[in-house]
């Protein structure tokens, strides 16, 4: 009788409950707008390609199936974020585990070929802290991906404070644009050397979210307007 009713208990847990949360998702899509992920993603999956690492690390990973299809690579993936903090109603990754890790302070003790920390960065005030942090956990020539709202020639705390942001302002979170200055400290700081970085213009303005949005979203260089940018950096 108790394993008749174990064996029940579990096809509940990993088919029947699956398969009736993936239905609802499915029955109350809506469009809202669109956002950074196929450019982000593209760029991620274009270096693990050619990088192949064994070990990797996804930091801020969220609801996301990041770590999940990474795994399925064949690479031995952990997943963290900031579970208790950044998400104070409570968060659980249905694609996969997630560890409960603050990168400004991390409790982490291993050591990584490759860690993606995508658009994550941002969010996070004492950005210098968790870049420190990500470097620690590189391994001598590891590779580290990531991808953030960016303006060449000047920082921006929050821009959804700017005038003109199109959305965000109820948000209890900031969104910072990072600039060039940020990324030659944070190189310097921790002996990497960035290998690849791509610019992209998602919206009209000068800064993320100013604007109408561009869709599709337009490759540019340096000199020209773009709000994002994807990075390949190497810990030397």
């Amino acid at each position: 009788m108790f394993t008749f009713a174990k064996r029940t208990a579990r096809r509940v847990l990993e088919n029947f409950f699956p398969r009736w949360l993936n239905r609802l998702e499915y029955d109350r899509q809506s469009f809202l707008r669109f956002n950074e992920k196929y450019v982000e993603y593209r760029f991620v999956y274009d270096k693990l390609a050619a990088l192949y690492p064994r070990e990797v690390l996804d930091v801020g990973t969220g609801l996301t199936a990041l770590p999940h299809s990474m795994r399925n690579a064949g690479s031995l993936v952990t997943a963290t974020d900031n579970v208790r903090d950044y998400w104070p109603a409570g968060m659980v990754n249905r694609h996969y585990h997630v560890l409960n890790d603050d990168i400004r302070k991390t409790r982490l003790t291993g050591s990584y070929d490759l860690i993606t920390c995508i658009t994550v960065l941002h969010h996070i005030p004492e950005a210098d802290d968790a870049v420190r942090n990500l470097f620690s956990l590189l391994k001598p020539g590891g590779h580290l991906i990531l991808t953030f709202p960016y303006t060449e020639r000047s920082y921006v705390p929050n821009v959804y404070e700017l005038p003109g942001s199109s959305y965000g302002q109820n948000e209890p979170y900031i969104t910072q644009s990072f600039s060039r200055k940020e990324l030659d400290r944070w190189t310097q700081d921790h002996g990497a050397t960035i290998l690849d970085q791509e610019y992209w213009q998602f919206w009209e303005g000068e800064h993320w979210t100013v604007g109408a949005q561009m869709i599709p979203p337009q490759q540019r260089s340096a000199e020209d307007r773009h709000q994002f940018t994807c990075l390949l950096l190497r810990k030397d």
